[in-house]
């Protein structure tokens, strides 16, 4: 039941459509400085889970490689939930992130993206 409901939500929001989060934009630094901050917040925040890279496995199986998630996940939406705290059916550690360190790591997962 509980992986039915997740693979609805899945659908559900890789059907959503809009534009990339354009961080530059709103943030006024750098799209490389955001990058390079959100590469920091995925290593030091979610590499014991995730693999945060560009190639690599997750350390935890079911914890989604950062490099496909956009494939799943809209990134305005994964930018949302994300500064209301993600809501999924595994355990995740609490965790709070401000608006720029939401916007670094949206840019970093936008540019490592790759079709698996």
């Amino acid at each position: 039941m509980i992986r039915a409901c997740i693979v609805t939500a899945a659908v559900f929001l890789a059907a959503c459509a809009a534009p990339p989060v354009n961080t530059e934009a709103v943030s006024g630094v750098s799209q490389q400085d955001q990058i390079a901050d959100g590469r920091e917040i995925a290593e030091n925040q979610c590499a014991s889970c995730h693999a945060v890279g560009e190639s690599g496995e997750s350390p935890n199986p079911r914890a989604p490689k950062f490099r496909t998630v956009l494939s799943r996940y809209h990134a305005e939406v994964l930018q949302q939930e994300l500064m209301e705290g993600i809501q999924v059916a595994h355990p995740m550690p609490d965790f709070q992130m401000n608006p720029v360190g939401v916007d670094a790591l949206i840019a970093y997962l936008q540019s490592i993206q790759k079709s698996e």
